[in-house]
């Protein structure tokens, strides 16, 4: 039996571990939005992946302790919002615990079908949810892809290493 590390336990790694590994891996930004008849709700993840193209789905992770995810377990939809390289305030305020996100100065609209969508963003994909995955103190949403729209010509946002960045 291998002997435990002093950066990890019986359950895994220690979580500042954990932290540094994944802060060493840049990932994209976007912000996922949500209606599920009680206002828009959002929040910044980067835990975007693309699933599978036939059917065409994506998963992301949400937080169970999160304001948003009480609202996300109770949507049928959602939206995800890929976020341009300039829309570093945008993916902070939906970072940001405690204040209405869709408060002045964030622009946004809703979809014909309903679902809140950010305006200016660099593209959006709207979602049916499709299953729910317990997974630790998350919940992965694996959803299709039913609708989206591209600006192709906008370069993303990334995050690296506690930082928002430009490619």
């Amino acid at each position: 039996m291998p002997s435990q590390s002093a950066t990890s336990s019986a359950t895994g790694i220690a979580p500042e571990r954990f932290k540094q590994a994944f802060r060493r891996y840049p990932a994209g930004v976007v912000v996922v939005t949500a209606d599920a008849g009680l206002g828009p709700v959002g929040f910044t993840a980067t835990s975007l992946t693309s699933l599978s193209l036939d059917p065409p789905l994506v998963s992301f992770a949400i937080g169970t302790a999160t304001s948003s995810w009480p609202h996300v377990e109770r949507s049928a939809t959602a939206v995800v919002n890929f976020l341009g390289a300039d829309q570093q305030a945008l993916a902070t305020t939906f970072a940001t615990s405690g204040i209405d996100r869709f408060a002045a100065p964030t622009n946004w609209r809703r979809l014909p079908q309903g679902e809140p969508v950010l305006d200016d963003v660099a593209g959006w994909m709207r979602l049916d949810i499709e299953q729910l995955v317990p997974a630790g103190d998350h919940r992965i949403v694996i959803a299709r892809v039913v609708d989206s729209w591209l600006d192709e010509g906008r370069s993303p946002l990334l995050f690296h290493d506690g930082s928002y960045l430009a490619v």
